[in-house]
C-alpha cells in the first residue's frame, strides 16, 4: 500500500518551527470514495492517528503505509491542506488548550452526531442492498458452484460491506469459504446464506423489530454502539453478579484478542456478557474473578446481553450456582435465538453432569446430566474437567455453540471450589 500511485492526493503540514507537524493522504480504496488518513506529528503525548477506514487496529494499515512513503522522501510540503485535515487539526489544538486553561470538554455537538449516525445508517443501508442482490445472484447459479469459486468471489463482496461501514456483514460474508469445506458443507453454507439474507430483512425492518432484535441487527450488521451512549441511556439492572466463566477467543482482525465473561444475577437470572480486548500475545483486562460475586449496577448494550458495568461493587465468593438439565439449557438457548438468531455461544450451566462416551460407539467425548441427555464437546481432550471431577458428576458452567459443541469454562469440585478451565 506505500505505493504513490495507490496516494493521488498526499501532503505535509509544515511547523511554525520548521519541519513536518502532520501528513495526510487519500487513499485509493475498493469502493468509489478514497480512504482518508493523517498522521499529526507534534502533538502531546506523542503522534495521534487519524483515518476513515473501519479496521480497529491503531495506527491501520493506511495510516503506516502513509508514514512509510513520508520516510521515503515521497510526501512533499504542501501550502494548502483539504478541510477534513484542518477541521481535525485544529480540533486537537482547541481541546489542548481547553486542557491548559483547566476547561471542561466541549458537549458533543447532538445534531452534527445524529448526521453523522444518518449517514453511516444510509451508506449501511446501501451495502446490504447490494449484498441482497448477491444472495440471490449465488443461490441462482446453485451451490454446486461454490467450491469452483477461489477466494476473490468472497472478498469482493466482504471489501464492498467493508466500504459500506458493515463491518459486521464483511466478516460473515469472509467466513464462507471455511464453511464450503469438509462434509456436509451444501447444509452449512446455505444456513451461513440464510442467516446473511435474514440479516438483510432484519434491517431493512427497522424500528418494526422487538428493541433487543433490533439492537442485535444493529450489532450484527457492524454499527456499533459506543460505551458512553449506553452508560448515558442503556437499560439499568443492579443485582448480585455471579461470574460464572470467561473464554478468549480471536476477533475477525487476528491482532485482538476478546475475552467473553458470562455473569448471572442471583435474583433476576439475567445474564450479562461482558467484553473486553488486549493485543494478540496480551491476555484482555478484566475486573471479573471465576468463584466470585460482585454487587453492581450494569448498563445493558441494545442486544439487552452485553454489559458496561457502572462503577466498582462489593466483591465476595459466590455459592455454587444453580444448574439445570441439558433441556432446560437448550429450551434456554432457544430462547435467545428467538431474539437473536445470529448467537452462535450462550452459557449453560449443567447440574451433576459427567464426561461420558457415547455407548453405541464413537470417540467423541460428551457432557450428560442425570436424564441420560448429553452434548457434545468442542475439544476432543476433556482431560482438566476430567482431572478435577475423576469422572465423577459436577456442576459445570459451559458455553453452548450449535456449530462447535460445548466449551466447559467452570466447574465446581467435590468441596464446592471453583476451578476455571
Amino acid at each position: 500500500m506505500a505505493k504513490g500511485g495507490s496516494w493521488p492526493e498526499r501532503g505535509v503540514v509544515a511547523a511554525p518551527s520548521g519541519g513536518a507537524s502532520a501528513v495526510w493522504g487519500e487513499c485509493k480504496g475498493s469502493g468509489s470514495k478514497p480512504y482518508l488518513a493523517a498522521v499529526h506529528l507534534d502533538g502531546d503525548g506523542g503522534p495521534a492517528f487519524k483515518c476513515s477506514c473501519p479496521s480497529r487496529k491503531i495506527p491501520c494499515k493506511h495510516v503506516l503505509a502513509l508514514l512509510a512513503l513520508w520516510a521515503q522522501d515521497d510526501v512533499a510540503v504542501r501550502a494548502e491542506k483539504p478541510e477534513w485535515v484542518g477541521s481535525w487539526l485544529n480540533g486537537r489544538a482547541a481541546r489542548r488548550a481547553r486542557a491548559e486553561n483547566g476547561a471542561p470538554a466541549a458537549p458533543a455537538d447532538p445534531a452534527k452526531a445524529a448526521q453523522t449516525l444518518q449517514k453511516r445508517e444510509e451508506a449501511v443501508g446501501a451495502g446490504l442492498e447490494e449484498l441482497r442482490t448477491w444472495l440471490y445472484d449465488q443461490v441462482d447459479a446453485g451451490l454446486a458452484e461454490v467450491p469452483k469459486q477461489g477466494y476473490d468471489h468472497w472478498d469482493r463482496m466482504a471489501r464492498r460491506l467493508t466500504d459500506a461501514k458493515a463491518r459486521g456483514a464483511s466478516t460473515l460474508v469472509s467466513q464462507l469459504p471455511s464453511a464450503a469445506r469438509g462434509d456436509h458443507w451444501p447444509e452449512r453454507v446455505l444456513e451461513q446464506l440464510g442467516l446473511l439474507h435474514l440479516l438483510v430483512v432484519g434491517h431493512r425492518a427497522g424500528d418494526a423489530l422487538g428493541e433487543r432484535t433490533r439492537g442485535a441487527v444493529r450489532a450484527r450488521v457492524g454499527i456499533t454502539t459506543r460505551a458512553e451512549d449506553v452508560l448515558a441511556g442503556g437499560e439499568r439492572v443492579r443485582d448480585t453478579w455471579r461470574v460464572l466463566g470467561w473464554r478468549d477467543v480471536a476477533t475477525p482482525e487476528n491482532d485482538m484478542r476478546a475475552r467473553r465473561v458470562w455473569l448471572r444475577g442471583a435474583e433476576t437470572g439475567r445474564t450479562a456478557l461482558s467484553l473486553t480486548f488486549g493485543r494478540a500475545g496480551e491476555a484482555p483486562a478484566t475486573a471479573f474473578r471465576v468463584g466470585t460475586e460482585v454487587a453492581a449496577e450494569f448498563a445493558f448494550y441494545p442486544d439487552g446481553h452485553r454489559v458496561v458495568p457502572l462503577g466498582d461493587g462489593d466483591t465476595g465468593p459466590a455459592p455454587e450456582p444453580g444448574g439445570g438439565t441439558v433441556a432446560e439449557a437448550l429450551d434456554a438457548f432457544a430462547a435467545v435465538l428467538a431474539e437473536d438468531p445470529w448467537q452462535d455461544a450462550w452459557p449453560v450451566v449443567l447440574d451433576r453432569a459427567a464426561p461420558a462416551l457415547p455407548t453405541g460407539g464413537g470417540d467423541r467425548w460428551h457432557l450428560a446430566d442425570p436424564t441420560g441427555a448429553a452434548l457434545p464437546l468442542a475439544s476432543p481432550d476433556p482431560w482438566r474437567l476430567l482431572a478435577v471431577t475423576g469422572g465423577h458428576p459436577a456442576t459445570v458452567a459451559a458455553e453452548w455453540s450449535p456449530s462447535h459443541g460445548l466449551t466447559p469454562l467452570t466447574v465446581w469440585d467435590r468441596n464446592g471450589k471453583a476451578v476455571s478451565l
